[in-house]
């Protein structure tokens, strides 16, 4: 209640007020004829057609309709700072606050590869967002098997005009994909001449500096247009050693007696201070164990106690840490710090190689865009057209890897004392390199040091198409386009049997050579406290870690047609028609590295080839009918529209949509609209190459089962061979697959829309309110299964094996091995409304203008299985790709006066509560404050030149800090794009047009 209060007066107030301006209308058409604008803006005829066709219609001329579609300007995205599109695009003005894939995702597995960034529209997955370039579909791009969105890297940032965003489903307009919403792109035309346009953001820190330089140039004559960009753009690594809150991520725990955050926290004896930890995402505080060895388990009255085991402690000891101060016990040279019950914080687990770990992941990108027209004069009066988009992009992340390093008994690696102890067997799959038949002697965990993954991205589109005049004043339009996308991926990875080939060693002088010396065998380095600190050979590491590259290669064709005009009159005017058929084919082509496709990487996921194809075949309609028109009401106008898809893949489906507006007066409209929608699998999801992983031993739900445990699990557990007390100590194996053997099929949706409109004028002052209400739906959901999720509806049901889930679980003895795959099963639910407004009015001789946005969440709930309970997910953030406060708001104030103009800017997030979620006790805290950030920025413009100054996060507000334990986290706060990693930002950007 406290939130909705503050976010009515909010509204109210509108003097605080959003980083971008919002319109629920899209701009009338520019003149072409008129004299040339303020550098930075356009001369533009729509097309070159006379008349605007608004996102979410094919109907030209349409100013409103039955849906709110939100327009962001180029100037409005200037002032609040956003040097891309992409930036543009991921604020909170168009997700509302829900999480994206941004570039502080480089170390997490996410759709397209490290370095793409994708927009999910209300939360609902990039999947069920469509992106449109000029109202034509951008095609997927990126790296690795699951490839299925556009990537915003590649848009034409330096040519953008202004970004249109319906927030409706719209597949009956334009088919696949259109669930959540559509964002339509468009670009600048008509520039006439040459403009450089150069920006740049820096950091208060001194890293992660961003730099973009741009040529503009056009030229028109009476029957053609020629417009376009060339682009680069730099962003330079950010890493968590920049930073203050990532330099130590903590636990911040609680403790439980009215403490605050970190009170609860262990204390590093080393330190005196709360203990820093890897990144904690979701497993806990223990982080990577570095500088350690694993020895075979003995009594801690037997060896030297480490600091921060318990004085006297006589538990077992199978952790050690080299120290050289020690000279008697079992081990000599080592002391315990790990055991039986001795705490994990007691060991070593924070590298000082994380701190250059990428928080935000560096880039440089490459952009030419052109586009081109030509009138015929022929063919009813028709116009060639073409455009054409390249682009580039190479970008990076720097992680840090630990390193198990196994000796095998006997070895002549180890120190004499070493070599004859069994600390496991060989047959344990945890144990790759081992020599079969010989036990491990001893494991050491090394920090192996940082790496660097790269990706180089080439996205090129090129299409065109000619549209003319037809009798009766039908126009129509064919068009035809080529995507290609052609990506490479490169990491060292350390790969198993070159690894194994350099721990099998023969004595060679006063040091050790490979026994197999075939591709240049380097041995591994004998055991020592330095090798165990991380200090290795760097003939050695090259040897065992060389870089391996996979490819990536998507295609999309496309040929469509269309014909648009009016049917007859109403007394309302002319009702509209516009009918069309489209053909698609997509392909998708990704070969991992030959290492990976073989499982040779050393604890690492390994990957099969994804490669599948598929096409489309579609034809719509959509119907306008104004029934009214300046008689005893404003405006009634009725619209409708149908598309009928057929699928090679999974056959055919039809989708609709019937809408309306109805103004009484010219300063109050209602609109609303209720159609279905529909989401193709894509191709990654049919086809995903065959992908193994490994989770932790401790996950398998038959380990350590007592007679309490649910009585089906124990029952199937000792079928499957397993009773109870069993502990298991493998890794639990994961295979992933693509859906198409199992028959995966499209999912569905419906979505209602409501709202209204006031703009009601006092003078000089223009006013303009409304609210949307939305609700939508998504049935027969595709979703890949979770290994727990699978392990948990086979062994805790009645029927156990005749289950088809249970044909996913197989045992081998007692490991476990788990296939997981993309299945027609969840549901989604979401609900809420969105606000806006706008006020301008004169002042002191210029004009003030004020906007606000607030976008409210009431209810959101996924299934993915019918029997799930259902959980709304409002006001929680529980991991990286379901995060939904229950507000989010954009306010902003611009004054302007002759050719200056000051813009104020603040971006609201609700506070988040997921405690309850989590089953939080006395010791953790996942709560969240309302969180603010501020801009401000002035302009001066002429008609050549156009200077901007500019200030984000104006008040270098950090993140807030939650506990460890639930969901990933960077540093100590949660990993959610509605978060500013950077701190305060000093931006400029300015245009010269000649």
């Amino acid at each position: 209640m406290e939130s909705l209060l503050g976010a009515t007066a909010l509204m109210g107030t509108l003097l605080l007020v959003p980083a971008v301006a919002s319109a629920q209308t899209a701009p009338a058409a520019t003149d072409a004829n008129q004299e040339p604008t303020a550098v930075g803006e356009t001369e533009s005829a729509e097309e070159g057609q006379d008349a605007i066709t608004v996102t979410g219609s094919r109907i030209r001329g349409r100013f409103t309709g039955a849906d709110p579609v939100t327009t962001i300007t180029r100037d409005d995205a200037t002032a609040a700072g956003y040097s891309t599109t992409t930036d543009l695009l991921q604020s909170n003005a168009v997700t509302n606050g829900t999480a994206q894939i941004n570039n502080a995702y480089g170390g997490f597995v996410t759709a397209g590869g490290p370095g793409a960034n994708t927009l999910s529209l209300r939360g609902l997955g990039t999947s069920r967002t469509l992106i449109l370039l000029n109202g034509r579909r951008m095609a997927p791009s990126g790296s690795r098997g699951a490839v299925g969105s556009a990537d915003l890297n590649s848009l034409p940032n330096a040519m953008v005009e202004r970004v249109e965003i319906l927030n409706a489903g719209s597949s009956s307009i334009y088919g696949s994909d259109a669930i959540a919403g559509v964002v339509n792109v468009i670009t600048r035309k008509g520039i006439n001449g040459i403009e450089l346009n150069a920006e740049t953001t820096s950091p208060q820190v001194g890293a992660g500096v961003q730099k973009r330089v741009a040529l503009m140039f056009g030229t028109k004559g009476e029957r053609f247009s020629v417009d376009g960009s060339l682009e680069y753009y730099k962003r330079d690594g950010l890493t968590l050693g920049d930073r203050d809150f990532t330099r130590c991520s903590t636990g911040q725990r609680l403790n439980g007696t009215g403490g605050g955050m970190g009170s609860g926290d262990f204390i590093d004896p080393a330190t005196g201070k709360p203990k820093c930890y890897g990144l904690a995402n979701g497993t806990g505080d223990n982080g990577v164990t570095v500088n350690t060895i694993g020895l075979p388990t003995v009594k801690g009255n037997m060896v030297a106690l480490g600091a921060g085991v318990p004085a006297g402690y006589t538990g077992d000891c199978n952790r050690f840490r080299p120290n050289p101060a020690v000279t008697t016990g079992a081990y000599p040279g080592y002391e315990c710090v790990g055991g039986g019950t001795i705490s994990l914080d007691v060991r070593d687990t924070f590298p000082k190689s994380i701190l250059n770990n990428s928080l935000i992941s560096g880039t440089e990108n490459y952009n030419a865009y052109a586009s081109a027209a030509y009138k015929l004069e022929a063919l009813g009066d028709a116009e060639v057209y073409g455009e054409f988009l390249a682009t580039r992009r190479n970008s990076s992340q720097t992680s840090n890897r630990q390193l198990s390093l196994d000796y095998n008994q006997g070895s002549l690696l180890l120190p004499a004392a070493l070599r004859n102890l069994n600390f496991g067997n060989c047959a344990v799959a945890s144990f790759p390199t081992c020599i079969a038949g010989t036990p491990i002697a001893a494991r050491a965990f090394i920090d192996f040091g940082n790496y660097t993954n790269t990706q180089t991205s080439d996205f090129v589109k090129a299409g065109g198409g000619i549209r003319g005049n037809l009798p009766a004043n039908f126009r129509y339009d064919a068009y035809a386009s080529k995507s290609w996308s052609d990506s490479s991926y490169t990491t060292p990875v350390v790969l198993t049997d070159r690894l194994a080939q350099s721990l099998d060693v023969v004595a060679s002088g006063s040091g050790f050579a490979c026994r197999n010396t075939t591709g240049g065998c380097v041995a591994a380095p004998a055991l020592s406290a330095s090798v165990i600190g991380g200090t290795l050979p760097s003939d050695w590491r090259n040897y065992i870690a060389p870089e391996v590259t996979g490819t990536t290669k998507f295609r999309e064709t496309t040929f469509a047609f269309n014909v648009d005009g009016p049917l007859f009159k109403l007394p309302g005017g002319d009702a509209q028609i516009a009918v069309g058929f489209e053909h698609r084919t997509q392909s998708i082509d990704d070969t991992p590295p030959n290492d990976s496709q073989r499982g040779n990487l050393l604890n690492t996921t390994s990957a099969t080839a994804t490669r599948g194809n598929d096409s489309v075949n579609e034809v719509y309609g959509e119907l306008e009918l104004p029934i009214l028109r300046d008689t005893f009401v404003h405006d009634l106008t009725l619209t409708g529209s149908a598309r009928y898809t057929d699928y090679r893949s999974y056959g055919s489906n039809t989708t609709w949509k019937v809408g309306g507006a109805f103004a009484p007066t010219k300063w109050l409209m209602f609109r609303g609209s209720y159609g279905t929608s529909f989401r193709a699998p894509q191709l990654f999801e049919q086809y995903l190459g065959a992908t193994s992983g490994f989770q932790n031993a401790a996950n398998d739900i038959c380990g350590n089962l007592t007679t309490a445990s649910n009585p089906n699990r124990v029952r199937n557990c000792a079928a499957d061979g397993i009773g109870l007390g069993f502990t298991q100590n493998a890794g639990i194996t994961v295979l992933q697959r693509g859906g198409a053997e199992s028959g995966l099929t499209s999912e569905t949706s419906t979505n209602l829309n409501l709202g209204g409109v006031l703009t009601p004028r006092f003078g000089d002052v223009q006013t303009s309110f409304s609210v949307d209400y939305y609700d939508l739906t998504v049935n027969n959901g595709v979703a890949q299964l979770g290994y727990a999720t699978i392990m948990a509806q086979c062994y805790d049901s009645v029927e156990f094996r005749a289950l088809a889930v249970c044909g996913l679980v197989k045992r081998n003895g007692t490991a476990l091995q788990i296939t997981t795959g993309y299945v027609n099963i969840s549901k989604s639910y979401l609900q809420g409304l969105d606000y806006n407004a706008r006020v301008s009015f004169p002042l002191a001789g210029g004009k003030m203008t004020l906007n606000g946005q607030v976008s409210h969440f009431l209810r959101r709930h996924s299934q993915q299985l019918p029997t799930d309970p259902i959980v709304d997910l409002i006001g929680k953030i529980i991991n990286n790709s379901n995060a939904f406060p229950r507000f989010t708001g954009t306010f902003d104030a611009t004054y302007a006066i002759d050719k200056f103009s000051v813009h104020y800017s603040a971006e609201w997030t609700d506070s988040t509560d997921t405690n309850a979620y989590y089953g939080a006790g006395p010791t953790y805290n996942f709560s969240t404050p309302d969180y603010w950030l501020h801009t401000i920025s002035a302009t001066y413009r002429t008609d050549q030149v156009r200077f901007t100054l500019g200030v984000r996060n104006l008040f270098d507000t950090e993140p807030p800090v939650t506990s460890s334990g639930a969901y990933n986290r960077v540093g100590s706060a949660p990993l959610y794009a509605g978060f500013d990693y950077v701190g305060r930002q000093f931006f400029a950007s300015t245009a010269v047009r000649f």
